[in-house]
């Protein structure tokens, strides 16, 4: 339980470290882009997206590339840390205990 809140919890904290450094980039630029999730992870690991995208393809499922995961990597990258994020933290959340009545 604890670990599905502390990987939510980082999640979100990526989600705003993104969206801190797409604010700073407004700023210095004046136009709002947000990074996304492609541009992302291919600006910090660009054979691990090209390595991903071939075991896919090959070994997976060859149409989950495209429509599926493709989309999820042209979204902004804030946003794809951020809906898990809170996901997680739902899921897994401390629960009271309740008595039952009999």
């Amino acid at each position: 339980m604890i670990i599905g809140r502390l990987v939510g919890w980082v999640l979100i904290a990526l989600a705003f470290m993104v969206l801190g450094h797409d604010l700073l980039q407004y700023l210095s630029t004046g136009e709002l882009q947000f990074i996304l999730l492609g541009e992302l992870w291919y600006n910090l690991f660009p054979e691990a997206l090209n390595l991903a995208q071939a075991i896919v393809q090959r070994y997976l499922f060859p149409s989950l590339w495209d429509p599926v995961i493709l989309t999820f990597l042209l979204w902004p990258a804030w946003f794809d840390f951020f809906v898990p994020g809170v996901v997680l933290i739902l899921l897994f959340r401390k629960r009271k205990n309740r008595k039952r009545d009999r």
